[in-house]
């Protein structure tokens, strides 16, 4: 008689969902192919399923236990797939419907956790064409869309910058008729884990351009994370401490990631969004931090699942 499977995921099936239709697509690929091969190891059969609008048909054929949404950005990040799992009664990771649109929406977003107590950027929305066509704020400042992720269309506006970026007013702008614009904080760029709803470790994110964008976050060489971040022991309990604040106040579930800004001249510590989806490649800060407290990747992508598996109906369309 053959000898039962011990791994903790035997018997299980879990789709994972990746690639989708964001422009974040060829991230979420890398991410759920990751996240697939470590729920294989862990004992899972696996279902990949590249998440586009036949979801639903897809996923009610395939009879998954449960799913791992290693989606990024719009349909995958904003709640809209969150709710075809809800529809369909299956288990799911991270962030509810709420959560999940409440972070992709920033300004929504902002003016709820300012509403916790956290400190976030000022600035508003603009219609794109008016932002193009002369500063709306003294620079520096950045620009960015309203519902994105990844740095994707993000631009900083220098001080002494004549014009600014033409390229939100071009007719093959595909990223919202309105813009976020903020002012420019200067210092350190900062990032958190929340698993659980515990902060795990700040990382610095030193960028090789200068700028943490696409090419920093993703691309081999972009950036260099430094973990723990050169901050004090006070700013870095603050640090943890917002993030901790901002999962709970949107309502997120499982593992979330909090963007910060530090100033050290002025001490001045701002959150800049949260994501309900952190990317889980290679280069990925959730990952790295899990692995720095004793956490390994297979480890992190099993409390993940278990998690959803926990809650049942995870996140529910409240949280």
């Amino acid at each position: 008689m053959p000898e039962p499977d011990s791994r903790p995921l035997a018997g299980r099936h879990v789709a994972v969902l990746l690639g989708g239709l964001s422009s974040e697509r060829e991230v979420s690929l890398v991410s759920g192919a990751a996240c697939a091969d470590a729920l294989e190891r862990l004992g899972a059969r696996v279902s990949r399923v590249d998440a586009g609008r036949d979801l639903a048909e897809v996923l009610v054929r395939l009879a998954p236990d449960a799913c791992f949404n290693a989606l990024h950005g719009v349909w995958g990040e904003d709640g809209c797939v969150q709710g075809v799992l809800e529809t369909l009664g299956l288990p799911y990771t991270h962030s509810g419907v709420l959560a999940s649109a409440l972070a992709m929406d920033k300004t929504r977003a902002k003016a709820v956790l300012s509403a916790a107590g956290v400190t976030v950027p000022g600035g508003g929305l603009y219609d794109r064409r008016l932002a193009a066509a002369g500063h709306v704020m003294p620079p520096p400042y950045v620009i960015k869309p309203n519902a994105e992720g990844s740095s994707v269309g993000v631009f900083i506006v220098q001080a002494g910058a004549n014009t600014p970026p033409q390229a939100i007013a071009a007719a093959d702008w595909a990223l919202g008729e309105e813009v976020l614009v903020e002012p420019y904080i200067p210092g350190l760029e900062l990032a958190i884990g929340v698993m659980d709803g515990r902060a795990m470790m700040v990382t610095e994110i030193v960028p090789a351009s200068g700028f943490y964008d696409y090419e920093a976050k993703y691309g081999e060489g972009g950036s260099t994370h430094v973990l723990p971040a050169r901050i004090s022991p006070e700013v870095t309990d603050r640090a943890r401490r917002l993030a901790e604040i901002s999962h709970a106040a949107l309502g997120c579930s499982g593992v979330s990631r909090s963007d910060l800004r530090y100033d050290p001249v002025n001490d001045i510590l701002v959150l800049l969004e949260v994501n309900t989806q952190p990317g889980m490649t290679p280069t990925s800060l959730v990952p790295e931090q899990a692995a720095a407290i004793g956490v390994a990747f297979d480890q992190l992508v099993l409390w993940i699942t278990e998690d959803a598996y926990a809650r049942g109906h995870a996140g529910r369309i409240v949280g």
